[in-house]
């Protein structure tokens, strides 16, 4: 398929930002560790979790609110480059030498910007492409910021490992490597930023001043909650993606400090980068298979995936092979799955309002991570062992699937009786 202008720069910002989540995921959890020193394995996986929860709970509040202001024709763009500006500014103060404490306040600060911005972000998708083409689009998005996102990884890698031979410390070469992501974050988000034009958004009219509209945000933002809970087919999904992309989120973010709390900090970063390459011809592969067997079916396969993928890390991960292996299973179903669950969204909500609904949605899914992180704290917490913190995930992604698998029998049922 070939791609509009619009859609290829669209793509390039998942190869922009894709390389601070492959950072945050791999390096920084790594680094923390090292800077929080005297602290047990439990209590580093507790501090990760607490600060990812932190993160999600500051969108969650706000995304809705921000996103009935974005709906307004012209102002996605303003707010996406606010908060990525504020990321990319944080994701360089992190290279600064700084207690632990003050660099998880840094991180998390910079993590509300990224991800801030990734919710505008995937609001854009009904404006630079079709419904038929989303599924596409969207997967190749994901396939792309897998994929290009190992480049300045690899450089960063190459210099964390290979540094002290050339007289740069271990730490020093960490803290480059903000720098080298910021600056190809920059690099591949300029052209989205200089082409994008909002095609779908309510027209602001002479009643409507700066007062005005901030004061109806909340009446609108509760308007949209009654829509919500009386479309059955938006509810039930956004409920299913809620619990299943919960899981595979915790999955993500917390595999490297579980790794790294079980001793096996030598091969981490190495398997995570085969997931890239991994992700990449799979996330391809995801979009088109879903035009012919259903978007929904393949969101399926891939929450049933890492249902296994959690029993796995929780009774075998013991080893870096068990990691490379954990790592490669990952790799497989991550890009589909989010590539799909956006795509999906896009199709089945008025895309005049899709930044709103996107708040929303992120709120049911992304950034409602809280209760993921939150778990896996509190169960390794009370038991002092990371493996059934790891374990606890299961319980999301089985009620997903079966929400899920209602709404398959929903949409059916539907389609049957047109």
């Amino acid at each position: 398929m070939k791609y509009t202008k619009l859609e290829r720069n669209w793509v390039m910002y998942d190869v922009g930002n894709s390389a601070l989540v492959l950072l945050n995921t791999s390096v920084v959890p790594i680094y923390f560790n090292a800077i929080n020193t005297g602290a047990s394995s439990a209590d580093l996986v507790v501090a990760w979790g607490n600060a990812q929860t932190i993160a999600s709970l500051v969108i969650a509040m706000l995304m809705p609110i921000l996103g009935a202001l974005a709906d307004y024709a012209g102002n996605k763009i303003k707010f996406f480059l606010g908060f990525f500006l504020t990321g990319l500014v944080l994701c360089l103060a992190q290279a600064i030498p700084m207690s632990a404490m003050a660099f998880l306040t840094v991180y998390v600060l910079c993590t509300i910007g990224l991800n801030s911005s990734m919710t505008f972000y995937d609001a854009m998708l009904p404006d630079i492409t079709t419904d038929e083409r989303m599924d596409a689009v969207s997967s190749s998005g994901y396939a792309w910021g897998y994929i290009g996102s190992t480049v300045p990884f690899v450089i960063c890698l190459a210099l964390i490992m290979g540094g002290p031979a050339l007289g740069v410390p271990t730490m020093l070469a960490t803290r480059l490597s903000f720098i080298i992501t910021g600056a190809w974050w920059l690099i591949f988000t300029l052209p989205l930023i200089r082409t994008y034009k909002q095609k779908y958004g309510r027209e602001r009219g002479p009643e409507d001043t700066i007062g005005h509209i901030v004061g109806g945000v909340f009446s609108e933002v509760g308007h949209t909650m009654r829509e919500i809970a009386h479309n059955k087919t938006v509810l039930v999904y956004m409920i299913a993606f809620f619990f299943y992309i919960d899981g595979v989120h915790t999955v993500i973010s917390m595999a490297t400090s579980y790794g790294s709390a079980l001793g096996i900090d030598s091969q981490l970063v190495l398997a995570l980068l085969v997931t890239q390459f991994v992700a990449f011809p799979s996330a391809i592969i995801y979009g088109k298979l879903a035009g012919r067997v259903g978007t929904l079916n393949m969101i399926l396969v891939a929450v049933a995936a890492y249902m296994g993928i959690v029993l796995f890390a929780a009774f075998f991960l013991k080893t870096a092979f068990e990691f490379w292996v954990l790592a490669i299973m990952v790799g497989l179903f991550q890009g589909g799955v989010q590539a799909l669950s956006r795509s999906y969204f896009g199709r089945i909500i008025p895309k005049e309002k899709s930044n709103e609904y996107y708040g929303f949605f992120d709120i049911f899914g992304r950034y409602a991570s809280v209760m993921g992180t939150f778990l896996v704290s509190v169960v390794t917490s009370l038991t002092g062992n990371p493996s059934l913190g790891v374990l606890s995930i299961g319980v999301l992604l089985v009620v997903g699937f079966m929400l899920l698998v209602r709404l398959s029998r929903m949409t059916r049922a539907a389609e049957h009786a047109a």
